[in-house]
């Protein structure tokens, strides 16, 4: 008997490692095989650990063979997304006569990436990302804060960008701790919305995360980041931009969860992020305004040392209308507080004596689209005064129509995103498949201070989304 359950493991043995040293989803099916062959009395349960353990290591050295990766790489993983978008802006005639043009663009953001996982808890990911190229010299960088790039220009080639370029060690993995370094070019890995960090942005410098499982409903995590804006060749003193961050999360029961979040923010030796006599920064590339600045010279008029609350409310209803499985009611609130946004010199155009140092932002969202099937319904209010954050790595979405100096807000007129903002945010969205998701997106903003004698700055946006991911 014993030699002809050795017969029938061996046999099995290489009909498995045939079976799955083919694409990597066939080992749930060979699992399934193991566990009907236990179940009939053909193998027992250690015959069984014994034949997963010896598939594994077959097809182990099968696919280290053929990818010729080294023995230390356990997996490797390729993934990415392609978003097709309209994106319309539309001006209030009022905006400034001839010059208040409506825009509508055909655009995409096409990102493609590879991330190795190897022993030890180490990981290093590389990703690629379309974007316009917004450098003024012959050093080509792409938009640090969005994927976009416009369809244009006959159908010229477009231009690919590194977007993630990290090593990451996760020194401590328990199932109460966990620690984790990263370093390059990174996933933000500060918890926040559009309101302090656009969704395409991703830092560059060094990050540190922390874990505290506390119990089934509780969790603490403690973030912290030093990242590079510029460094300055002919100068010791170098723009850094750091950060640390302490989120609780609880979920209370099946119904309820929810969080709360405390962070605080801080920017370096702002003179680097001066603007120079054309309106131009030569050390931060310029894709947003709304930050004050000493009108002859282009110097920010307020430091940034934000602090950050958050926190969120979400029920989940064990069904709802039109959308499968468990359907989750989110409300959310963001507080902003800039202690070191200085009061505006006399020289503003927007009025001395205002600091303008505070945001917020409040909203609520039904369902969660991603999954196939799945759908949600997103509104927010926004307010954000002028200097309550760095006006360049915060949402290039949201924008409302200038007339100013080329040093109020850092632009001449015309449309512009950043901060000096308030309005309202509104999203539908739709996922037919797992891959496949569909949205609509509408921005209604104004400036919070407009410039003496300066007619309407409300704008409209409008965004039509299909985001495909692999």
């Amino acid at each position: 008997m014993k030699h002809t359950t050795k017969k029938v493991l061996a046999a099995t043995t290489a009909a498995l490692t045939a079976f799955i040293c083919q694409p990597a989803a066939r080992g749930q099916n060979a699992d399934a095989l193991i566990d009907k062959l236990i179940e009939k009395g053909i193998l027992t349960n250690k015959e069984g650990q014994a034949l997963r353990e010896e598939a594994d290591k077959d097809f182990t050295r099968a696919y280290q063979s053929k990818s010729g990766l080294p023995d230390w790489v356990t997996n490797l993983r390729i993934g990415g997304d392609v978003r097709l978008r309209y994106d319309g802006i539309y001006q209030d005639p009022d905006n400034g006569g001839a010059t208040s043009v409506d825009r509508n663009r055909l655009r995409y953001r096409m990102r493609v990436g590879v991330t190795a996982t190897m022993m030890d808890d180490m990981e290093v990911g590389l990703r690629f990302t379309s974007a316009e190229n917004k450098s003024t010299g012959n050093n080509g960088q792409g938009d640090p804060i969005s994927g976009n790039d416009t369809l244009t220009s006959n159908g010229s080639k477009k231009p690919l960008w590194i977007d993630l370029a990290y090593a990451k060690w996760q020194f401590l993995n328990r199932p109460d701790f966990s620690g984790t370094f990263i370093g390059g070019k990174m996933e933000n890995p500060f918890v926040f919305d559009e309101v302090v960090f656009d969704g395409d942005y991703t830092p560059e410098g060094l990050a540190f995360q922390l874990g505290y499982t506390v119990n089934d409903e509780h969790a603490l995590k403690f973030n912290a980041g030093l990242f590079s804006l510029a460094e300055i060749g002919a100068s010791s003193h170098d723009t850094y931009m750091m950060g640390a961050q302490l989120r609780w999360e609880g979920n209370w029961n099946a119904h309820w969860a929810s969080s709360l979040g405390l962070s605080a923010l801080a920017i370096s030796d702002k003179q680097n992020l001066t603007h120079a006599a054309a309106g131009v920064n030569p050390n931060v590339l310029d894709v947003s305004r709304g930050n004050t600045r000493v009108s002859s010279v282009g110097a920010l008029t307020s430091s940034f040392n934000p602090i950050i609350v958050d926190g969120s409310v979400t029920y989940t209803r064990e069904s709802f209308p039109f959308y499968p499985g468990a359907f989750p009611i989110k409300f959310a609130a963001e507080y902003i507080n800039n202690p070191a946004a200085s009061a505006n010199p006399a020289t503003s155009p927007i009025g001395p004596g205002r600091t303008r140092g505070e945001a917020y932002s409040i909203g609520m969202q039904l369902g969660k689209s991603g999954k196939k099937g799945t759908w949600d319904l997103t509104y927010k209010w926004k307010w954000l005064e002028s200097n309550y954050w760095f006006e360049e790595v915060v949402d290039s979405d949201h924008g409302a129509w200038y007339q100013t100096s080329p040093f109020v807000g850092g632009g001449g007129t015309g449309y512009g995103a950043g901060t000096n903002l308030r309005g309202h945010y509104m999203r539908a969205a739709y996922s037919p498949y797992d891959s496949l998701s569909l949205s609509v997106t509408y921005y209604l903003f104004g400036l919070i201070d407009k410039p003496a004698g300066a007619s309407s700055s409300t704008a409209g946006r409008i965004q039509v989304d299909a985001a495909f991911k692999f």
